[in-house]
């Protein structure tokens, strides 16, 4: 059993999730929780080159926030646990209202209102809403 504070097991979980590729690649996954997402369309969706989202994907699984198995020659991955779509979502809310907030508006908030909500979006929406922007993944933000 581990031996640790809650809030440093927290700090641990929200480390995973700490980078553009990941949080992506969940808002995939989440966005229709009944399938499971092939690694071809988690690549199609965030851009990054298949060793990096290689690593990014056991970065989520070791934090147990996905789950990967294999049908032939395909990996999928799924949430393992549908609190993490609740999560994206309540991340989603608390960033809308507090891009809302703010005097000046740089665009972002118009840009984040019209990505769809998960849970409830289907991966069509996701996937149009990722490649519809030249910087799906916030590469430009660095």
């Amino acid at each position: 059993m581990d031996t640790q504070p809650l809030y440093t097991i927290k700090a641990d979980l929200f480390k995973a999730l700490a980078h553009p590729v990941r949080i992506r690649v969940l808002e995939v996954i989440a966005a229709d929780p009944e399938l499971a997402a092939p690694v071809s369309l988690l690549l199609d969706v965030t851009g990054a080159e298949p060793s990096a989202l290689s690593q990014h994907l056991a970065v989520l699984k070791r934090a147990g926030v996905v789950d990967s198995s294999r049908s032939g020659n395909v990996v999928v991955y799924r949430l393992t646990e549908p609190l993490v779509a609740d999560l994206l979502v309540v991340a989603r809310a608390f960033l809308l209202r507090r891009l809302a907030g703010h005097d000046a508006d740089d665009g972002r908030l118009a840009v984040a209102q019209q990505l769809p909500a998960l849970p409830g979006a289907s991966a069509r929406a996701v996937l149009e809403a990722a490649l519809a922007t030249s910087d799906p993944i916030g590469k430009a933000a660095k």
